[in-house]
């Protein structure tokens, strides 16, 4: 379940974002998007909280690997409903801007529920620290591209 954020702590993690997901967090055509994929799949009553999760992704709060599963809880839908869904959003929304997302990710930024939690367990003798220290160098990312669609 995605975890609800008050004006304030919204606000603080966007004064921390690079411009270019500012921009794209407030633009007239990812909420044009939105509105698109949410009329095609017919779900416009759930429109604001489409609006949200995506917002909470393009903040740092929400992996985009985790945008499927969350649709699918929050607005309880079939899966390859929330599976089209997702990779809508992923094409017209994430896509455009995954480079910046990647780094606002690795760098931790605003590190997820899930970051935190692994950190926790792994070292906890450095709960407070962000991950992604100067001295450990970059590693390329293990897991699946969640930006690329499918052939079909």
């Amino acid at each position: 379940m995605a975890k609800e954020y008050t004006k304030e702590q919204f606000w603080k993690l966007y004064e921390k974002l690079p411009q270019e997901l500012k921009d794209v967090l407030f633009a007239e055509e990812t909420g044009d998007n939105i509105y698109d994929v949410c009329e095609r799949n017919k779900i416009e009553e759930n429109l604001e909280t489409v609006v949200n999760l995506v917002g909470q992704v393009l903040v740092g709060v929400l992996a985009p690997e985790d945008f499927q599963n969350t649709l699918e809880e929050e607005l309880i839908i079939e899966k390859d409903v929330a599976k089209k869904i997702a990779q809508e959003i992923n094409r017209f929304i994430f896509y455009p801007v995954k480079p910046v997302l990647e780094q606002l990710y690795q760098a931790g930024v605003a590190p997820t529920e899930k970051t935190a939690e692994k950190l926790t367990i792994e070292r906890p003798e450095i709960k407070s620290e962000i991950p992604g220290t100067e001295d450990e160098k970059p590693t390329r990312p293990s897991k699946k591209d969640v930006y690329r669609e499918p052939i079909e």
